[in-house]
């Protein structure tokens, strides 16, 4: 790409465990730019083996935004992010032709991309006591909750995604409006091109790395740094595979054997969430990565 020609912004989604971050530092280094993440996770500080974090080698290969850039208790929501995201892309903008966008966060890419809802302030207190009606009452729950307020997103929503829930019935609390009127329905225009590409790995080889890498966090610690965050566990940020499960173990629920089962279960099911989500994108141009030439292709789609 010639300096001066229209700015690309490179997407690179698929599911946890197929190989974003190596594919994203290597086409960051072709084309000598920077890496937005946009998983997240991996945002907090705190929380480094759980999210597979880059390793510090792979960050020293390419400078990447949005690593360690908060605390586990900051508040920071999809709105921030498409905010704060877009002036990190402005400043790349500044000298490189390029930028590259890396996660498996689907609503952190579309708000990027498309442009987020507008949602009003929502009270941390409201959050923790929904987050504690799950715990204790169960995902059917919430989804009852939901159906009352809000019949019209309850219609439309992943009602097995007890987050989507929580954050739909957290805006109609706190704001007294269903969830549903503070959508949109037109993206919003960005001034640069958009190239979506999605990594699409066999079934069987991307369970394998799943349950490979679940092993790999256990070796390198994962017990101990939930064991670190147990102060914490009522903030968001926690909620989520890898962690819980470990939260259910330190409470003598379960066994570690049946956490480390559960965190690999939980991640399949989390990856073919992903891929539902992604497959819904006809924007995504989808690649495998044992592709020859792998680079090479992505490069001629720049063209």
């Amino acid at each position: 790409m010639a300096p001066g020609s229209i700015k690309t912004l490179i997407v690179i989604a698929g599911p946890t465990a197929s190989g974003k971050t190596a594919l994203a530092i290597e086409l960051a280094q072709k084309l000598d730019t920077e890496i937005i993440s946009a998983d997240s996770r991996q945002f907090y500080r705190e929380m480094s083996i759980g999210t597979a974090k880059p390793s510090p080698e792979e960050l020293a290969r390419a400078k990447h935004h949005f690593i360690d850039s908060l605390s586990i208790t900051d508040t920071f929501s999809v709105g921030d992010f498409e905010r704060e995201g877009l002036t990190t892309l402005e400043n790349i903008f500044k000298t490189h032709d390029a930028a590259i966008m890396v996660g498996g966060s689907g609503l952190f890419i579309k708000a990027i991309c498309e442009g987020f809802d507008d949602l009003p302030i929502t009270s941390p207190e409201i959050r923790q006591r929904l987050n504690k009606e799950l715990e204790e009452n169960g995902i059917t729950y919430l989804q009852e909750k939901l159906k009352i307020a809000d019949p019209a997103y309850y219609s439309q929503v992943d009602l097995s995604n007890p987050q989507r829930l929580i954050r739909a019935l957290d805006v109609y609390e706190s704001a007294g409006a269903p969830f549903s009127s503070f959508r949109k329905g037109a993206a919003s225009s960005r001034y640069f091109r958009i190239v979506k590409i999605g990594i699409d790995l066999p079934r069987e080889v991307l369970y394998k790395r799943i349950n490979q890498r679940a092993d790999n966090m256990i070796e390198q610690g994962l017990v101990e740094e939930v064991r670190s965050l147990l102060p914490y566990r009522y903030l968001n940020a926690l909620n989520t595979v890898g962690y819980s499960e470990v939260f259910d173990y330190f409470d003598g629920k379960i066994d570690l054997e049946t956490a480390v089962s559960l965190i690999k279960q939980n991640t399949r099911r989390y990856a073919k969430r992903q891929m539902t989500w992604f497959r819904k994108d006809k924007e995504v141009y989808w690649i495998n990565p044992g592709d020859q030439d792998l680079i090479g292709n992505i490069m001629n789609l720049l063209q």
